[in-house]
This record gives C-alpha cells, sequence and structure tokens, in this order.
C-alpha cells in the first residue's frame, strides 16, 4: 500500500526545478515553492550491515528514472530483519524515493545537506567583509524593513529587497569599522503583508530574545547576539567518547535551583552537574534550552527555536555549562522540538503566518496545521525553506554549542497525519504503514539522522514515539528512519497503574517481564521507570505514590522507620533496578528522582498564583544529616546510594550493551523473576513478606557467584540479611545440550537467600585470580570506609569507572564508589 502524504489517493509528484530556478551552492537562496519529502541517509554502520544501494550519493546523482531507483532498493535489509515488512515495499520504496528526489534537489541546488544545514550563517543577522547582512523568509511580504534600537524603531532608512523565492535581504556597512546594529540590541523584522497591515516580529533566525521581567505578560524582544571575541565562551574540553549503553540524567535547568526561582546555567553547571557525575550518569539531558515564552509549557512551546532561553541566562552560559559536563565526562543530549511550535504571533514563528498559503508558510494551513490538543502549529516538512529552517536548527545547536546529540519530542505527532489522538497502537503493521502515516515527516526525519551521523558519527539521537513505529531506530540505509534509539514509554505507565490500582500481591511477575521486554529485537530502547512526565503536577512520582504524606512526617532517622517507609524505600529501588537491568539498551532518570523527590514540579501559572515554590528541587533533604534521604555511615542516601550503586555496576559489567538477556523464572505464586543480563543473574523478589532460603536460581556458565549489588544492604536502608561474603557454587542441571532436561532451560544452578521486597546481582567469579571483579565488593553493599572515598581531597579514583582528579570540577558532593582490587582491599 501507497503511504501518501495528502487524502488523495495517488502520489503528488514532485516539483523538480531546473538549474535557473535554484541559487548555485553556497549562495543564501529560497525555494519556497518547491514541495519535496525528506529522508535522510544512514546513521552509523551496524556490523554485518548488508549495504544498499540508495544511501550512495552518486546513486542521487546519476539521473535515474524513478522506476531504476525502485528496482535497485526493491530488497532492504529490513525485510531480513523482519519479513512481515516485505508485504509493505510499496511502501517503503515510495518514502526512499521521495528521500532520493529530495536529497537529489539538495545537492544539486545547495550543494549537499551539509552546506544547506548551514542556513544560520547565512539567514538572520550576520557579520560578512565589513558589513551587518540580514536575511528573512517571508514570500507574504509586500515590503519589508529592519527596525531595532539601531535606528530608533525607524526602518525607513532600512527597507530591505525581495527576491524570487521570498528571501528578504539587507546589507548594512559597518560604522568606523563597527558595526551598525551593536551586540545585545533589540530589532525586529518589520513587513506590510497582502491586507496591508504593517506587523513586528522577531527575527525567525534571531539567537537571542529576553523580555522586561518587571511587566506581567510583556512580549519578547529579539536581541541581536554577537558579543566581541573578548566575551566569546572558548570550548577548552574535547567531547567524551560515546558510551556503550547512555545512562541518562533528565535536568531542567531553571527548576534545578534549591531556591524557589529560575535557576541558571552556570549555577546548574557549578552545582548539579557535579552530582549528577558523582552519581555515575555518562549522559546528560537538557530540556527548555530552545526559547518559550510559556514557561510552563515545559520548554515544549517554543517560540524562537535558534535562541537560547534567556531565563536562564546567555548563550554564552549556556556554552559554559556543556563545556563543564564535558569536562566532568558528561555527553549532553538536547530537548529538541521540531514536532510543532508556539502558537504565538507576537514572538512566535507563528508571526509570519498572515493568511499565506502553505507553500508560503512554516506550517500547513487548516487542520492540517494546527495541533488542537496542543494549542500549536504544524509544521510543513515538504517545504524548501522549512527544512533549510529544521535542518539548521540542528546543525547549530551542535556546532556551535557542542551538543552530543538530541531527544526528538513528539515523534508520535510527526509520524502520523492523525498525530496519535485518540488512536490505539495494537502492533498490526497496517497503523503504521498506511495513508495515515505522514511520509514528509518521515522523509524529513531520515534526512536530519542522516545529517546528524554524517556530522558527527559519534551522536546519540533519541526519538519520544509510544506507536512503537516499525524500523524507526534502524538505520536509513537498510530502509530505517534512523534513530539511535526510541523511549520505552509503555513502561512508566505500567508502574503507574500497578501502584495505584493493584495490590502488591496481584502483581503478575510475567506482566512486568512482558513490558519490561516488550521492544523490537535490533531497535534500541532508553528505558525508564519515570521521567519528567510522571513528576510534574497532576501525578506523582514513584517515591511519592508509595509513601505519600509520609514523606514529611517518617524520614527522620531518629525514629523507626514505617512499614510505609520500608515499603516505599525498598518498592523505589527494585523498581528503578528491575527497569534498568531489563527494560532496554540504555536507562534513564528524572532529576531529583534518584534520591525520591517528594513533591511534584508545578510551574508557575495562573491556576498557582504564579508559585516558583514547586518549581524546584530540594536537594538539602539529601544534605541533611539526620533524614533517610541521606543517612549513616559517611552520610549516604538510601535512594540516592543506591542510584549510584546501580549506574556503578552497570559501568563495570556493561550489562546494558549486552545482547544477552535471558528471563528464566517469573514465579507468580513466589513472586519472584530470574534473569541474566550480560554477565549478571539477578533475583528479584517482589513478595511483601516471603524469605527464600535456598532460592534455586538458574544460570549458563558454571563456578562460584558472589553479590555484586544487593539492595536490602544497610547503606541503602535495607535490613542487612544478605550474606555478601558467601560463595554461591553451581550444580550442573540436567543433560549437557537439552534444554528440556535443564532447570528453567538453565544448564546451571545455585541456591540463594532471598528476602522479601530485595534485589539481588549476582556476579560469576574468576577462578583463575580468586577475587572479586573490580567494583563488585563495591557495589555489593558491604560499603565501608576502604571503600568509599567520600570528601578526598587529592590524589586521583576511579570514579564509577572515569579518571579524574579529586581537585577537579566533581566537588565533593555525594558519594563516590573507588574500585580497587581485593589486594589493595586487604592491606
Amino acid at each position: 500500500m501507497l503511504c501518501l502524504t495528502s487524502s488523495s489517493s495517488s502520489a503528488p509528484a514532485p516539483l523538480l526545478p531546473s538549474l535557473a530556478d535554484r541559487p548555485s551552492p553556497g549562495i543564501a537562496g529560497g525555494g519556497g515553492n518547491v514541495r519535496l519529502s525528506v529522508v535522510s541517509s544512514p546513521r552509523r554502520s551496524w556490523p554485518g550491515k548488508v549495504k544498499t544501494n540508495f544511501s550512495v550519493p552518486a546513486t542521487a546523482r546519476k539521473n535515474k528514472t524513478m522506476v531504476t531507483v525502485v528496482e535497485e532498493v526493491d530488497h532492504l535489509p529490513i525485510y531480513d530483519l523482519d519479513p512481515k515488512l516485505e508485504e509493505f515495499k510499496d511502501h517503503f520504496n515510495y518514502r526512499i524515493k521521495r528521500y532520493l528526489d529530495q536529497k537529489c534537489l539538495i545537492e544539486k541546488h545547495e550543494g549537499g545537506l551539509e552546506e544547506f544545514s548551514k542556513g544560520y550563517l547565512k539567514f538572520g543577522i550576520n557579520t560578512v567583509d565589513g558589513a551587518t547582512i540580514y536575511r528573512e523568509w517571508a514570500p507574504a511580504a509586500q515590503e519589508a524593513q529592519l527596525i531595532g534600537e539601531f535606528n530608533n524603531w525607524n526602518g525607513a532608512k532600512h527597507k530591505m529587497e525581495k527576491d524570487k523565492f521570498g528571501i528578504w535581504s539587507i546589507k548594512i556597512s559597518h560604522v568606523n569599522g563597527k558595526p551598525a546594529i551593536p551586540h545585545n540590541s533589540k530589532v525586529k523584522f518589520r513587513f506590510r503583508h497582502g491586507g496591508g497591515a504593517w506587523v513586528d516580529r522577531i527575527p525567525a533566525w534571531i539567537r537571542y530574545a529576553t523580555f522586561d521581567a518587571s511587566k506581567f505578560g510583556a512580549p519578547y524582544d529579539g536581541v541581536h547576539w554577537d558579543p566581541p571575541a573578548c566575551e566569546r565562551y572558548v570550548f577548552k574540553h574535547p567531547r567524551p567518547p560515546k558510551p556503550d549503553a547512555p545512562r541518562i540524567y533528565e535536568a531542567h535547568v531553571g527548576m534545578s535551583g534549591e531556591e524557589p526561582e529560575v535557576s541558571t546555567y552556570r549555577e546548574f553547571a557549578d552545582n548539579v552537574l557535579p552530582r549528577i557525575r558523582a552519581n555515575n550518569y555518562n549522559t546528560v539531558q537538557l530540556m527548555a534550552i530552545m526559547e518559550h515564552s510559556y514557561y510552563a509549557s515545559f520548554g515544549y512551546h517554543v517560540t524562537n527555536f535558534f535562541a537560547v532561553s534567556s531565563r536562564s541566562g546567555t548563550p554564552e552560559d549556556l556554552k559554559y555549562l556543556v563545556d563543564k559536563a564535558h569536562s566532568l565526562g558528561l555527553r549532553v543530549l538536547m530537548d529538541v522540538v521540531h514536532s510543532h511550535a508556539s502558537n504565538n504571533v507576537t514572538d512566535g514563528l507563528n508571526g509570519y503566518d498572515v493568511g499565506q498559503n502553505t507553500h508560503e508558510s512554516y506550517f500547513h494551513t487548516g487542520d492540517r496545521g494546527y495541533h488542537k490538543l496542543w494549542d500549536s502549529r504544524l509544521f510543513n516538512y515538504a517545504n524548501w525553506e522549512v527544512l533549510r529552517f529544521l535542518l539548521s536548527n540542528l546543525r547549530y545547536w551542535m556546532d556551535e554549542f557542542m551538543f552530543d546529540g538530541f531527544r526528538f519530542d513528539g515523534v508520535t505527532s510527526m509520524l502520523y497525519h492523525h498525530h496519535g489522538i485518540n488512536k490505539g497502537f495494537t502492533g498490526n503493521y497496517k497503523e503504521y504503514f498506511s495513508l495515515d502515516t505522514d511520509v514528509d515527516a518521515i522523509v524529513y526525519m531520515m534526512l536530519a539522522n542522516h545529517l546528524m551521523h554524517k556530522l558527527l558519527p559519534e551522536a546519540t539521537i533519541v526519538a519520544e514515539d509510544v506507536s512503537g513505529m516499525p524500523v524507526l531506530c534502524r538505520p536509513v540505509d537498510e530502509g530505517g528512519v534512523g534513530f539511535d534509539f526510541r523511549l520505552a514509554m509503555a513502561i512508566p505507565d505500567r508502574w503507574i497503574d500497578y501502584l495505584k490500582n493493584k495490590e502488591d500481591r496481584k502483581w503478575s511477575m510475567s506482566e512486568i517481564v512482558q513490558t519490561l521486554t516488550n521492544r523490537r529485537y535490533t531497535e534500541k530502547c532508553i528505558a525508564y521507570a519515570e521521567s519528567h512526565d510522571q513528576s510534574i503536577v497532576g501525578d506523582k512520582t514513584i517515591a511519592f505514590l508509595l509513601m505519600d504524606k509520609e514523606m514529611y512526617t517518617g524520614m527522620s532517622d531518629l525514629q523507626p522507620a514505617s512499614p510505609t517507609i520500608n515499603r516505599g524505600i525498598a518498592l523505589q529501588k527494585m523498581i528503578h533496578f528491575i527497569t534498568m537491568a531489563l527494560g532496554g539498551d540504555g536507562y534513564l532518570n528524572f532529576m531529583g528522582n534518584e534520591f525520591g523527590h517528594p513533591e511534584w514540579i508545578d510551574f508557575p501559572r495562573e491556576g498557582n498564583n504564579w508559585s516558583y515554590d514547586k518549581c524546584r528541587r530540594q536537594w538539602s533533604l539529601v544534605d541533611t544529616d539526620h533524614l533517610r534521604y541521606k543517612v549513616v555511615p559517611k552520610y549516604i542516601n538510601y535512594m540516592n546510594a543506591f542510584d549510584q550503586a546501580m549506574n556503578a555496576l552497570e559501568e563495570e559489567f556493561s550489562f546494558l550493551s549486552s545482547s544477552k538477556q535471558i528471563v528464566s523464572d517469573m514465579n507468580e505464586k513466589d513472586k519472584v523473576i530470574v534473569f541474566e543480563r550480560g554477565d549478571l543473574v539477578f533475583v528479584f523478589n517482589f513478595h511483601p513478606n516471603k524469605t527464600y532460603k535456598g532460592y534455586k536460581v538458574g544460570c549458563d556458565l558454571p563456578g562460584k557467584y558472589r553479590v555484586a549489588l544487593d539492595s536490602d544492604a544497610l547503606v541503602f536502608g535495607g535490613h542487612g540479611r544478605v550474606g555478601h561474603d558467601v560463595d554461591h557454587f553451581t550444580s550442573p542441571e540436567g543433560m549437557p545440550g537439552v534444554p528440556e532436561t535443564n532447570f528453567n532451560n538453565r544448564p546451571n544452578s545455585f541456591k540463594v537467600l532471598s528476602p522479601p521486597r530485595t534485589c539481588v546481582a549476582y556476579y560469576r567469579v574468576d577462578e583463575d585470580h580468586e577475587e572479586l571483579r573490580r567494583g563488585g565488593a563495591v557495589a555489593s553493599g558491604k560499603i565501608v570506609t576502604e571503600y568509599i572515598d567520600v570528601e578526598a581531597t587529592s590524589g586521583e579514583t576511579i570514579s564509577g569507572g572515569w579518571k579524574g582528579s579529586e581537585k577537579d570540577d566533581c566537588g565533593k558532593k555525594g558519594m563516590k564508589f573507588v574500585f580497587r582490587s581485593s589486594d589493595e582491599d586487604c592491606k
């Protein structure tokens, strides 16, 4: 079935402009009348991947007929991975043809995607050869002027000229060697549209926008940001290498401070990044970076796509943050919103839509251009200048700010004409490949993924998709869309449902396992138990659902823990750990949830009298000695310490990047789940009160096993019931090579003590050396001063596998796992 981008039953014929209709490569120009879809080329090659002709740029340049192109991609590697996809060969041939058409045209008229994506160096305000040049795409404008503080808002002497593609431009010579438009001065684009009215708009490519904080509801002003060389931030640290598996710390800079106010980029860099590093995360994902006039939108109603959110500082401040993260070994991803744009007119991109048709607008017209649930505008991804704008936007953040990748928001909305509204996805492939599929948007995402991985092969690109579209996370040259990961969005929904609606005894072990493992083979997922979505007002975090009001009254370590607190801390650890260990190929946690932040997030809005009280993070709870958020020894927090240990364990054993994942036991009566991931064996006992002595656990390799991580350790708020110095020797099971005669289809087994509401990971001891694997004892919960360096002030440590000086920017926040050999431990 052909997948079309309109309600018509026939595919739209692409408009192929002649060379005369397009500017030569490297010259700023338009093509606003060209309507073609986009598809990107492949991301990084996978081992053993079958190459296809259509990924080679030369293919597009050979000017072959469409029939030849389709014949060349008649058999895609994705069909070998999933034969069911071959039923939709027409769909894949169609969207690949659209991709090749678009890529060929960009190569022909713009010099290729890399040149095309340098739009931010041509559009907006730029300094070139002793002059300031301003360009703006506004095909519906009849007249245009550049106005600002530099000309007292009088544009009579700064009228702009329009080319045949609807692009307005003006060149203003420097005065006495200085730019006519000063750095940090306000500017606007003034134009007269077809109705005869003059309107003022913030330049679409503006790099900074501010508002008058003293005036309630004040509109934003565009600010020309071009600091002198002495004021520009210069990056000092290279990008850290790409980890085998991302352990992502999702964060919102503005609400990251302790005080009820907007925190800054520099405060986040100096105060929060060291906490993230100390907890052994390797990646930070920043929300709400692109400018958004409504703070309560969480950054998802973008008004100015190239502007750093001014609430938290300047572009130079954001560069300082990213560079500081890199100095700590942390990669930085940015939440990018290309699925829609703010409906604002005076300070948003929507202000350029003044009644023109969809060929001349950033957005579709009519119902197709409006998202009724989000109250926002929807891009026309088939438009030439929209492609330039969005692809250049990605490159701008990657090149200018050294971001290491992106998390694409609202991908489900982009994939389908119905945007997923009131749509349930059952897994039937016809739901993914039909007339409902928006090929224009898919082609854009393919181009975007190809471009980003070409510019930065080590980039990490994550898709937020709830539909589960097949091949979303397969390379473009295999027939996929090209993302590296998708978010496993069904997992938090399952946990919230259980915590709200089911008693502990009614939790289904098989249902939990099915939810955690229900992902497409060869397509990677980022697992998470809760993100910002589960933390906002109207919902509750997992810790708050478990302990509720007792988080205010029962967290003092000066009194015995109540049953509610005991249960809450135990299940908080178990839920996060099994989600990490079994749920995907990467892990994500939202800021504060690692220590069980007790309150929801509520941004200042009319409904709460514009209060910042719930728009902050109470780090003092972790830093207060007598609270259960932080306890002895060495002021180690129960839940926070376990979060650190989880990440340290993954860093040491790399189980998230392992293809070995075997669930051998889902015992509904005992409420036990046993599985192997990588070289580790995991035992989860969800029973409320049953302890199992000598519980038989299946495993692959024979030998001796010891505790690697134990949630019941005292330091993690447990009861210390599991012995960490016990050797667990395996016994053979059944006939070698005959799985049906084995124990739970595993050729070996060993017996363990499994207390209620605990999880324990076991590692196989290297018999040749008879010592703990590096880091094993540390993560086991047998944590004493020999194993932990909390406030070291000199020398070097290996913290979570990352080597750095204790004199560096890590500070003295939190706990660091210092891996030592068993010989050193004995000393």
